[in-house]
């Protein structure tokens, strides 16, 4: 019997599939070496524009661009294009490059960013380049806003924000409160203030209350979430007055927390400064009674009034101070950043100092008088001190004419911009965060004390407010040797008091 081949037939080799994959490999393979060779032609572009479509303020200084891959920055920053035109300085981090404006955008403007025939870093020259694929953002600063206080009819003693670059007006509160003080929150959608009820103020009566209210305004700002903004007019009682009159307060930078003096209604010893925070108790800080007070930039700390000097104190219940100042008795304003601050010594001889005073221990002096030192604003470049001072007027009677000075902060050179009219200590002058213009008010006092009875405003001296005008006063941006040019304040259509601009 013949023996069976155990052995399985071999399977030819290749099979047509394997045939076909092999081939695909080949073609690949080919076609990577050619790319490899080559290069990649494909067009660099913009990735990410962190500004698109948001509205900037005075605290936004930079913006970012993401590329898809490494470019030639001499061949970006070459084609770059804003308009209008925007100072600034460019730096790199690997595919991202950051603009840094060297002074705030002006509000109420709209930008453009362009940017084409850049090149990548890594092409070679004399090939095939691509350039950019043509790039194209936008985004715009927030509205010229301010708010002030009304003084003629209806509007007497309520809180008006007033939009100047769409020229709209709205009253925010209602006619049974009369506002006396008012700060703004940091993104402007709502307004912290104090106010008394109407018929206890025409009877002289002060209990004042704490109460923020919504101005109907939200900016889609870089880098924080897109909400719709709540309607104006919203009221909500943030601090009452059953146990202790509210007299002065303070809104820090962050809008977190407010430090308001209080006196106890029972027992007139126990005044101070208390501490509120956002969703808490208020509660007492460790201090001596003082006078004026201001909080830091960074809302850490607060600065007062004490004694023969100033004290520096935490934010923090119970807290010792983490420095005094001897030397100066008014703290007045401080920069941005916080590096520096302008205060007021009063000296021996009666006349006053103005000093700027850093963070690095420098002292220097920058103005002094025998008048008053009314306020003071840094413009937000840090190069400028503005200040509302008074000169004394010749004759046998004490008469002050206040006038608004730049001080060059390099050279300590003080230009006269304003001069205002004699004998006016209570104009109110706030610059905007762009720092392109002054608001201030000029108040008209009632010539009757029939009209004084019925009026519910009245400046510091206790004169009843009759009318009240506000003005602008453009100012020129600042240059490290001069000082702003002087300019013309333009009236504007509205009666009222105390205008502060909106962040």
């Amino acid at each position: 019997m013949q023996k069976a081949n155990s052995t399985a037939p071999l399977k030819p080799f290749p099979q047509p599939l394997d045939r076909v994959a092999i081939a695909l490999m080949l073609v690949l393979a080919i076609l990577i070496v050619l790319l490899l060779w080559s290069g990649d032609r494909s067009a660099p572009k913009v990735r990410e524009f962190n500004w698109q479509n948001k509205q900037i303020g005075a605290e936004d200084t930079a913006f970012i661009l993401t590329f898809s891959r490494p470019m030639e920055q001499a061949s970006v920053e070459k084609n770059l294009k804003l308009e209008p035109p925007l100072p600034g300085k460019i730096s790199w981090a690997g595919r991202r490059m950051a603009y840094t404006l060297t002074m705030p955008a002006p509000y109420g403007t709209k930008y453009q960013v362009q940017l084409q025939d850049a090149q990548d870093r890594f092409t070679a020259e004399g090939t095939n380049r691509a350039s950019i694929q043509p790039f194209l953002g936008q985004f715009r600063t927030r509205d010229r806003a301010f708010a002030y206080i009304g003084v003629e009819g209806e509007e007497e003693g309520r809180l008006i924000l007033y939009n100047l670059s769409q020229q709209q007006k709205r009253v925010l509160t209602s006619k049974n409160l009369v506002v006396m003080d008012f700060k703004a929150y940091p993104e402007g959608d709502r307004i912290l203030f104090a106010a008394t009820d109407r018929q206890a103020n025409r009877q002289g009566t002060l209990d004042q209350k704490l109460y923020t209210v919504t101005t109907g305004m939200h900016f889609a700002s870089p880098g924080k979430p897109i909400r719709e903004p709540a309607k104006a007019g919203q009221l909500q009682l943030v601090l009452d007055s059953k146990e202790y009159q509210n007299l002065k307060f303070d809104l820090s930078p962050d809008g977190q927390t407010i430090v308001i003096q209080r006196v106890n209604q029972r027992n007139p010893g126990d005044f101070g400064l208390w501490l509120l925070k956002e969703g808490a108790a208020p509660q007492p800080l460790k201090t001596q009674p003082g006078g004026d007070f201001l909080i830091t930039p960074d809302s850490s700390a607060l600065a007062f009034a004490q004694g023969q000097g100033l004290a520096i104190l935490p934010l923090q219940p119970q807290a010792d101070p983490l420095d005094f100042l001897p030397k100066f008795g008014m703290v007045l304003s401080f920069t941005q950043d916080g590096s520096a601050a302008a205060m007021v010594k009063f000296n021996t001889n009666y006349t006053k100092s103005l000093f700027l005073v850093t963070n690095q221990g420098i002292q220097k002096e920058v103005l002094k008088t025998e008048g008053s030192i009314l306020s003071a604003q840094f413009d937000p470049t840090k190069q400028v001190l503005y200040s509302l001072i008074t000169e004394l007027i010749p004759g046998n009677e004490y008469r002050e004419r206040p006038f608004l000075v730049a001080i060059n902060l390099k050279t300590a050179e003080a230009k006269p911009l304003l001069r205002l009219p004699d004998d006016q200590r209570d104009i109110q002058m706030n610059l905007s965060p762009d720092g392109l213009g002054f608001l201030f008010d000029q108040t008209i006092a009632a010539a009757k004390e029939t009209n004084a009875e019925t009026n519910s405003l009245r400046t510091d001296d206790g004169k009843a407010i009759a009318t009240s005008r506000l003005w602008l006063l453009p100012v020129t941006p600042p240059s490290p040797t001069e000082a702003p040019a002087q300019m013309q304040p333009e009236q504007l259509p509205l009666a009222g008091l105390h205008p502060r601009w909106l962040p």
